[in-house]
C-alpha cells in the first residue's frame, strides 16, 4: 500500500489515518504507544515522529510506503 504526501513529511499518527489502517487519532495513538507500529523496520513510540518520502511503515502485517 502507498500513501501520497503533499509536504516534505507527515506525522506518524496522521500517516496511519491517511492509510486507513486506523479509524482516528486515538486509535493511532494507542497502536503507536503499544509498540505495534514500525518505521523502516524499527518500533517507534512517538506519534509525532516525522515520516518522509521513501519511509516504510509496518502495522498489522501491512506495509505502507510513503511517496510524494
Amino acid at each position: 500500500m502507498e500513501i501520497t504526501i503533499k509536504d516534505e513529511f507527515i506525522k506518524l499518527g496522521q500517516a496511519l489515518k491517511l492509510a486507513g489502517v486506523v479509524e482516528d487519532g486515538v486509535e493511532a495513538k494507542y497502536a503507536i504507544q503499544d509498540g505495534l507500529v514500525q518505521v523502516n523496520g524499527e518500533v517507534d513510540l512517538r506519534r509525532g515522529r516525522k515520516v518522509y518520502e521513501g519511509d516504510v511503515i509496518t502495522f498489522e502485517n501491512q506495509e505502507i510506503k510513503v511517496i510524494r
